[in-house]
């Protein structure tokens, strides 16, 4: 019997195939999938967002790249708005940012995270606090800390649910009131990293944790490495939170620290970045964390990256469109979304 192969039938000039109209069956033993899921999802995920800051001003530029591959950030949109050291936090569809330096402003942004386009309007956090910073589990998102020059700070806790527009709701309290800290999660536990005091001024190498599912004040989980300092970002994958750069004036320094998030304890040195600089900002999938570290004392667009279940210093990855620092970073793939 002869075999009929509709992979050979083309137009007279071959420029294309068979369209299919009507109501169409297909039985055999192989032959199409039809994708699942979520929409999207279907794209694949693993993107790391970087969201507006300071350029000597407020500067609004998106920034995506794919976490698993090397490469250059290509842009993504302009944030609705981009103020510097914000905190940010992400489900596996949406990236949520707010805070920041210039404006102290109290909006949560967001953007679609597998898509391109700016940001747009979700709530407001119920404490306008400044520079701050933010995890989330597969449901919650949570912001913590802040400051406003010259001399306050903010021990507030805030937390969301990522599938509805809204408003913050109060968690519970930091155990020291204090502004550029990092944060980054497991599903189930959330760390605040380091930060600084106004008044007295001082940097400080706590670190706090907080169960998300539930309400309440934070509890003491351990210490950074010393010196102490401020300025640095964190992320992480469900296991392993890893904490990067600082600045203690007048230096800036490039080392990243480790912590596991099952355990409490102080924090174990990994590595170090490619380029020294605060105020940058890190993405993460389930095994490698892209760290972009962003000021020292001008801004850079280096972005390098480590695996995180090992040990060592960063290779590079590429560059973002833009020298700036303070950017708010999301990711669909992050630590507090499981593997």
């Amino acid at each position: 019997m002869s075999e009929f192969r509709i992979d050979q039938i083309t137009n007279q000039s071959g420029s294309r195939g068979p369209d299919i109209a009507g109501i169409t069956t297909f039985t055999g033993t192989s032959g199409m999938v039809m994708p699942s899921g979520p929409t999207e999802y279907r794209g694949g995920r693993g993107r790391g967002i970087f969201y507006g800051g300071n350029d000597g001003s407020i500067n609004t530029t998106i920034d995506y790249i794919t976490i698993s591959t090397l490469g250059n950030a290509l842009d993504f949109g302009d944030a609705l708005d981009g103020d510097p050291l914000m905190g940010s936090c992400a489900s596996a569809i949406n990236g949520f940012f707010t805070g920041g330096y210039f404006s102290v402003s109290n909006n949560i942004d967001y953007i679609t995270i597998s898509s391109t386009g700016n940001g747009f309007d979700f709530g407001d956090c119920t404490v306008s606090t400044g520079r701050r910073s933010g995890f989330n589990s597969a449901t919650r998102g949570v912001f913590q800390a802040g400051g406003i020059e010259p001399n306050t700070n903010f021990d507030t806790i805030e937390y969301f649910t990522m599938s509805s527009k809204g408003n913050t709701s109060d968690f519970g309290n930091l155990t020291l009131a204090r502004d550029r800290t990092g944060g980054s999660s497991s599903p189930t536990r959330g760390l605040c990293f380091g930060g600084q005091t106004q008044v007295p001024a001082a940097f400080h190498n706590i670190i706090d944790y907080i169960t998300i599912s539930t309400t309440g004040d934070a509890q003491d989980f351990g210490d950074l490495i010393g010196p102490t300092g401020s300025g640095g970002f964190a992320t992480g994958n469900s296991v392993r939170g890893l904490y990067a750069t600082k600045f203690n004036s007048p230096t800036n320094y490039n080392t990243i620290e480790y912590v596991t998030y099952a355990s409490t304890g102080d924090a174990i040195d990994f590595g170090d970045t490619v380029s020294i600089g605060r105020y940058g900002g890190g993405n993460s999938n389930h095994t490698r964390a892209t760290l972009a570290t962003a000021m020292n004392p001008a801004n850079t667009t280096n972005i390098c990256f480590v695996e995180i279940s090992t040990l060592g210093d960063a290779t590079d990855f590429g560059d973002l469109t833009v020298a700036r620092n303070g950017f708010g970073t999301a990711s669909d793939t992050n630590g507090g979304l499981g593997d």
